[in-house]
């Protein structure tokens, strides 16, 4: 029965999810259609319909002269004058129509722009009016303090680390990394980054965003806070004793204070190997009540290692290097590869794999490198650098993401690692499964019938990392995503897609951990860190909403202009179908967040409805300047063309967006 109530409860949650989206959207749609439906009543114009969405009429209703209609498809709606019909363009320039005083036509250009803008000035006007509530009330956002630098990405080669916060982007402040994130992905050109490192220290860099993506990035993420939100069930937290629990807050790393969730992981990397102890403040019992009063808990972990395929890869060129860092320093170039550290040959005597920890265990010492660089012409050289690693603990930048290069965070370098076996460890499970040194094409982790898919990190039932260029993507780099994954995914059986005697192989694997070569993570998931937004008075949250609106408008035409430009690719485009799946998942997150979206979304309606596109409101405008300028209106035949010709955009663009909703996005596979 208790189960049972459980699922009720879900359902109804999820029902009243749905319902609040669907309200929040059809009120924005409403209250646009409202607008022109009340100016053109004040203007004495006959309104034959007011519907809340297109195509066949659901349901209708006819209070006075009007008919009030609910459509099938609930994409937006119209308010349908006498002489004004978009399905019937030539309405506008009938002459017989025209002599009713109470149609659409009769009225005055200034009556008619005044109903065509009605629809925008009503969208503003309920952003405005969200936007107040929202920011008097205080929501929450993420801070604009790097949680994570990605390796090899343009913040990462700038010398940005995880803790820094950036207050200016091209001289304009930014204090969210929402307002972070737009800035960069609608940047046209290099940015000036200006802000205060970790240690309260000021810095300005100036970065050229990476572009190759759907839109551009400067590659980094949100700062965490100290809160437990998720545990692994399949990482050293799952062994840990006592459990953690979710909403812990961590206090100390051993004996060390933490600050930060930066601290935090710098501690853990630092300490790895050894026993740990994590001391947090505890507010929930185990069924997730809170305690009366919260308790400290001191937690151990044990036994957290890497987990090896007793394969050796061979390493690829140096991809990044970063600005200030010792390599920069040393000489060390892109494209370098690294061949002998401290006299020991990389590959043969070192695993490249291992190498964020060999230069990290040399911390503070001078050491010798030695690198295989092309020269001018169609050879390579040898090249003997100095450089003196700092303390930085080694695989503190995990790659993450295909395509990452593996960072060696103590010299400041970054490098891939290629899917080519060159020796396979003795007496390993790889050896006796008869693994020939030879190329890699792709690497399968498998959920075992064990694990419920509940308790795996991911949804796939096999999880498929290509290695082979053959497709025409850079797959060769996706190497150490892979070995990466393996640590993520333990538990899940390894099968390796090998190249042997030209035929392709496929050989199962066992990971097994390597008590050497100690975990730098524990596998707990932190909650973003948090900064609240809040007005002190009306009149301060009038000035953020004016403000906050005047920037979201401002960023859509930005957002077209990239579009328009290929900045940003057609593919980060969303329809009906994707903007309802937003409202669902905002609709969870509380009616603040639903009114902070419904306002974005009033804004984004305004503008769009105002480009100047026949059948659009702002179609309409054009025309109507036209004719005010002129004196005349447009003939029947543009009239009718340019209608037409709208509706083919507009038909053309509902299609693309449809199918990018079910077949591009998420929605599709919700």
């Amino acid at each position: 029965m208790e189960i049972l109530a459980v699922d009720l409860l879900k359902i109804f949650n999820n029902l009243t999810n749905i319902g609040l989206a669907a309200i929040g959207l059809g009120l924005v749609i409403f209250l646009h259609e409202l607008g022109h439906f009340a100016v053109a009543k004040w203007c004495n114009v006959f309104v034959e319909r007011f519907s809340i969405g297109f195509g066949p009429v659901l349901f209708s209703r006819k209070w006075g002269e009007t008919e009030y209609a609910l459509s099938l498809i609930p994409f937006g709606g119209y308010v349908k004058m006498l002489g004004q019909d978009d399905a019937d363009p030539s309405q506008l320039t009938n002459e017989e129509i025209a002599q009713d005083p109470r149609s659409y036509v009769a009225k005055s250009v200034f009556q008619r722009m005044a109903i065509i803008s009605a629809g925008v000035i009503m969208n503003v006007l309920t952003a405005l009016l969200f936007f107040v509530i929202v920011f008097k009330t205080g929501f929450p956002t993420s801070p604009s303090q790097i949680g994570n630098v990605r390796p090899g990405m343009p913040a990462w080669e700038a010398g940005l680390d995880a803790g820094d916060r950036i207050n200016k982007i091209n001289d304009s402040s930014v204090s969210t990394f929402p307002e972070l994130q737009l800035a960069v992905a609608l940047s046209s050109g290099p940015l000036k980054l200006e802000g205060t490192h970790a240690d309260g220290s000021p810095f300005q860099v100036t970065v050229n965003p990476d572009a190759s993506g759907n839109h551009p990035r400067i590659g980094v993420t949100p700062m965490e806070s100290l809160t437990v939100y998720q545990i692994s069930p399949s990482h050293a937290t799952a062994r840990a004793t006592p459990p953690f629990r979710r909403g812990d807050r961590i206090q100390k790393v051993n004996d060390t204070p933490v600050a930060t969730s930066v601290d935090f992981h710098r501690e853990v990397a630092a300490n790895a190997g050894a026993t740990l102890t994590v001391t947090v403040q505890r507010a929930k019992d185990e069924n997730g009540e809170t305690l009366p009063e919260p308790t400290t808990e001191t937690i151990t972990i044990t036994d957290n290692f890497f987990r090896t395929l007793g394969l050796t890869l061979d390493s690829g060129p140096i991809a990044a290097v970063r600005q200030g860092s010792p390599a920069e320093k040393a000489g060390l170039r892109k494209n370098d590869k690294l061949a002998v550290l401290d006299g020991l040959n990389i590959g043969t005597q070192i695993d490249p794999l291992k190498l964020p920890v060999e230069f990290a265990k040399r911390a503070g010492k001078e050491i010798e490198v030695i690198v295989t660089r092309q020269n001018t012409g169609a050879g390579q050289e040898s090249v003997t650098l100095k450089l003196t690693p700092d303390n930085i603990p080694g695989w503190l930048d995990q790659p993450v993401q295909e395509g990452e290069p593996l960072s060696i965070p103590s010299i400041g370098a970054a490098f891939h690692i290629l899917p080519v076996i060159l020796s396979v460890e003795p007496g390993s499970s790889a050896e006796k499964l008869g693994v020939k040194p030879g190329p890699i094409k792709k690497l399968s982790l498998t959920r075992r019938e064990t694990v419920p898919p509940t308790q795996d990190e991911i949804k796939d039932a096999v999880h498929t990392i290509n290695l082979d260029d053959a497709d025409g993507k850079k797959n060769r780099n996706n190497c150490a995503f892979a070995f990466w994954r393996v640590q993520q995914l333990p538990d899940r059986k390894v099968t390796l897609t090998v190249l042997e005697d030209g035929k392709l192989k496929d050989i199962e694997l066992e990971p097994q951990p390597d008590p050497e070569w100690p975990l730098p993570i524990i596998g707990l998931g932190l909650e973003a860190e948090q900064l609240v937004q809040k007005a002190d008075t009306l009149g301060q949250a009038c000035m953020m909403s004016f403000a906050h609106t005047k920037s979201s408008a401002l960023n859509i035409y930005l957002t077209l202009r990239s579009l328009v430009t290929g900045r940003v690719s057609y593919k980060e485009l969303h329809g009906p179908l994707g903007i309802a799946n937003a409202a669902y998942q905002v609709a969870q997150q509380g009616w603040i967040a639903m009114l902070l979206f419904l306002g974005f979304l009033s804004v984004n309606l305004a503008v769009l409805n105002f480009l100047p596109i026949p059948v659009l409101d702002g179609g309409h405008m054009v025309f109507l300047i036209w004719e005010a300028v002129t004196r005349r209106r447009p003939s029947e035949r543009v009239m009718i063309g340019a209608t037409y010709a709208g509706f083919a955009f507009l038909l053309c663009l509902m299609a693309l967006v449809l199918y990018l909703d079910l077949f591009i996005h998420p929605f599709a596979k919700k």
